[in-house]
């Protein structure tokens, strides 16, 4: 059977639901809450779940992205609450050494005191899901495969959304779920003028730093608030004192009782990337090659910036997010590789796909739908392994700034002598103002002493490869060919860095009007390097688009059958996430990590007064909340069945990371919480499920406001909102 007709075979519906649902697993799609409303109403859902599939109706049209990150209004003003973690770059932005906002916080008292957020920082409101899967794979020939199909798929999807964004105030985009089994198309309105309203000082907002992340008891106050603003006519506009608030059209009332235990709880958001559905392959080779290295290179780069860059200074300063990051992927890959060496994952994966190709090969017709899904897809993984630790490490010092930038100005030209709807994505007029926003963001987080320090270490590290494992043109470049020599090589980075413009902001911006000629004809050293590696890298590119156009036939194929085995099973079958809005619902409990030791749902301030260490700046307190939680100043905030005011508490949700800044909601609709991670244990979840130890980590709305209230002055944020009890 063909791929498009195996495709036809599978009803779209089977593809969304199976026989029974194993409670709180999953991220369901909005259509989806239909065939699972009586597990909701179970679990203590007192909204109706027909109504939640409406995007343009409450709750749904309260959630929001901001583009990596979840969000949700709190008030008919535009305010917008998520984590502090997620408005880092904004709080980083507007910090200096003498007014360090990541230090102190920051309340504006009213709105002429809000400031901007970092630039290209973006408000999404999500306003349509249409299913398009006929539209990006219906109308392409059996006869197609390989870059080919790679390229009518891209092109599918770039009519589609110049179709839907009808002028600069809409992003659309296409996802895939299953693979490529379904395609559907987002609209969402893009609000472009945000401002940073609030964020507690990093000593709440980010208590436990490092040692903390993902583990549990935690105690942080990881939120912040943004505004979104419009035009007087209610437009999505850029920056300017005569913008006014946006006015949502439904806004989240804060529960200020918080929760209990057991209650019923739900995360609305953009969850980013899961892995559930990936082949044993897949799994053998992340765990044991692609997670070790890509942790070593991370803490690598970690120990570079900090001895580069002292603390406290500019520097520092600019690379806060950029650590904040590092630090965070490194423990997560670190709890990835300790919970899979423990368990037994890989066995049962190995297990399942035996026990699908024998599901396959137990009848004729399974056979003849089926019969090569997973041996294609076996063979399309393995090639895709090739030259792996090549592409990784230079994927590694691309991540330094100006690489980065000269490569992607250098793109840019090439790509402005086509037709607008021929260019690569990324390129287009539609993403012209996202480009230039990037472009001026560098500055607030380049130093060139961090820069060619980074740049050395990896390049050092690069140059051990066999010469068969490298690639040839960036080798002639930075004359790795002849051996690495590091004295030569220290010397041409100084000189690349002291000789180019390219880290001045009006010069990037120039360079993006500029012709291929003009780079070809350049003498900056960073814009010669972008132009020595061009043409390889498109041969490079052309060769990954050939084995994506592949992967784009034989992942659903492999999908298809997996849903179908799954189905004849009775067990879920969802679509591993992919940055699109989800909802995921479960209840508030504890959990036990390990024999012996059992966690209770709730920490509190005097935990956290527990953990402080003077002069620690990962447990270190200001004196006025040290001093309200040791006269136990709780107000009306103090909760007798945990005795104190409760911090952060645990859920069984099934979260992953794009969740981060998600809205906790109570069975009514109402906020009482953000959920910011998930613990040590559960980190693996984004490749397998365990209801024993998935769990996710809340900032409790008493916490929220006790802390805005009796600790950083902000009743007026208070007051904007509304409260309910």
């Amino acid at each position: 059977m063909s791929f498009k007709s195996l495709l036809k075979a599978l009803p779209l519906a089977s593809v969304v639901f199976a026989i029974s649902v194993q409670a709180d697993e999953g991220m369901w799609q909005p259509h989806q809450l239909q065939d699972i409303s009586a597990k909701l109403k179970e679990a203590g859902l007192s909204l109706d779940p027909t109504q939640m599939e409406n995007l343009d109706q409450f709750p749904m049209n309260a959630i929001i992205s901001l583009g990596g990150c979840t969000a949700s209004f709190l008030s008919e003003q535009g305010l917008v609450v998520t984590n502090h973690h997620c408005a880092y770059g904004s709080i980083q932005y507007n910090s200096t050494e003498k007014n360090n906002l990541l230090e102190q916080g920051f309340v504006a008292k009213n709105l002429t005191e809000e400031l901007q957020a970092a630039p290209g920082s973006r408000v999404y409101v999500t306003e349509s899901l249409t299913n398009v899967t006929d539209k990006i794979t219906g109308n392409i020939a059996s006869s197609i495969e390989g870059e080919a199909y790679f390229n009518e798929i891209e092109k599918n999807e770039k009519r589609l959304v110049a179709e839907c964004e009808t002028s600069q105030d809409y992003r659309c985009e296409v996802y895939s779920f299953h693979g490529g089994l379904e395609y559907f198309l987002i609209k969402q309105l893009s609000i472009r003028d945000v401002r940073l309203v609030y964020a507690p000082p990093s000593s709440i907002g980010k208590f436990g730093g490092d040692t903390d992340n993902w583990m549990w008891p935690r105690h942080t106050g990881d939120w912040a608030f943004y505004r979104a603003y419009v035009n007087k006519d209610g437009k999505p506009a850029d920056y300017s004192t005569d913008n006014v608030p946006f006015k949502p059209k439904a806004f989240l009332n804060v529960n200020a009782n918080g929760v209990e235990e057991n209650d019923y709880v739900m995360v609305l958001g953009y969850p980013g990337r899961t892995n559930r559905y990936r082949i044993a392959q897949e799994v053998e080779n992340q765990f044991n090659w692609v997670y070790p290295t890509a942790k070593r290179y991370r803490e690598e780069y970690i120990d570079v910036i900090k001895n580069t860059a002292p603390a406290g200074s500019e520097a520092r300063i600019k690379y806060e997010s950029t650590l904040a990051g590092l630090a965070n992927y490194a423990k997560n890959y670190g709890s990835m590789i300790e919970s899979f060496h423990k368990g037994d994952m890989l066995a049962r994966k190995q297990k399942e796909l035996k026990d699908l190709q024998a599901w396959i090969n137990d009848s004729k017709a399974r056979k003849a739908k089926y019969g090569k899904a997973l041996t294609d897809l076996n063979a399309l993984i393995a090639q895709s392994q090739h030259q792996q630790e090549r592409d990784l490490i230079l994927a590694y010092i691309t991540r330094t700034n100006l690489i980065g930038v000269s490569k992607r100005l250098y793109r840019l030209a090439h790509e402005k002598t086509k037709p607008d709807s021929e260019r690569k994505q990324g390129y287009q007029e539609r993403d012209m103002n996202r480009f230039t926003q990037g472009m001026k963001r560098v500055n607030r987080r380049y130093d060139a002493d961090v820069d060619i320090a980074v740049l050395t270490h990896f390049l050092k590290q690069y140059a051990q490869f066999p010469a068969e494992d490298r690639n040839e043109t960036f080798d002639k470049f930075f004359e790795l060919d002849k051996g690495f020599n590091a004295e030569k090589l220290a010397q041409k980075l100084t000189d690349m860095h002291s000789k180019t413009a390219l880290d001045e902001e009006a010069e990037r911006l120039a360079w993006m009007n500029k012709s291929v000629d003009e780079f070809k004809n350049s003498n900056d050293p960073y814009i010669q390097f972008a132009v020595s590696q061009y043409d390889n890298d498109r041969k490079l590119e052309k060769a990954d688009q050939e084995l994506s156009g592949k992967l784009a036939q034989a992942r659903p194929a492999f999908m298809a059958a997996m849903i179908a085995f799954k189905q004849s099973k009775g067990e879920p079958v969802y679509a591993d996430a992919n940055s699109s809005l989800r909802i995921t619902y479960g209840n508030v409990k504890g959990y036990s990590p390990q024999d012996g030791l059992t966690a209770t749902p709730f920490t509190t301030l005097e935990g956290m007064l527990a953990k402080y260490v003077a002069g620690d700046h990962e447990f270190d307190l200001f004196e006025n909340i040290r001093t309200a939680i040791a006269n136990k100043d709780y107000g009306k905030y103090y909760r007798e069945k945990v005795k104190s005011v409760p911090v952060n508490y645990l859920s069984t949700l099934d979260i992953t990371g794009g969740n981060s800044g998600s809205p906790t909601l109570n069975g009514n609709g109402e906020f009482v919480g953000l959920v910011f991670d998930g613990v040590y244990e559960s980190i693996i979840g984004d490749w397998d499920y365990d209801t024993k130890f998935n769990r996710a980590i809340h900032t409790s709305v008493p916490f929220m406001l006790w802390t805005m209230e009796h600790i950083d002055g902000a009743g007026n944020i208070v007051e904007e909102m509304t409260i309910v009890d």
